[in-house]
């Protein structure tokens, strides 16, 4: 599964001290995170998708940006944005 298309809960530190049970159910369907003084500090995550994501983190597992475009399973769709060249020119050197 895409992460980027399940809902995220966000609970803050107090929250998650009080009602842990909550916090695991939610990180069933998708990552929970943890706040303390109001800025992200933890996530909380389903064993499963844990290891999904250790092991594509694993070099065996890279692949080329072909194959992950020419991937058309729903599980293998990522968002890639290009990025901006700046001071760049497209002028050829000037040579005095």
């Amino acid at each position: 599964m895409n992460i980027s298309t399940k809902t995220t809960t966000t609970m803050s530190s107090r929250e998650f001290n009080q009602d842990t049970a909550l916090a695991k159910r939610a990180a069933r369907t998708a990552p929970v995170i943890i706040t303390d003084r109001g800025k992200p500090s933890h996530v909380l995550m389903s064993i499963e998708e844990y290891e999904n994501l250790k092991a594509a983190g694993r070099p065996e597992k890279h692949r080329s940006l072909a194959d992950a475009i020419a991937d058309d399973r729903p599980e293998a769709d990522f968002d890639f944005d290009i990025p901006e060249l700046k001071g760049f020119s497209l002028r050829p050197p000037k040579f005095d």
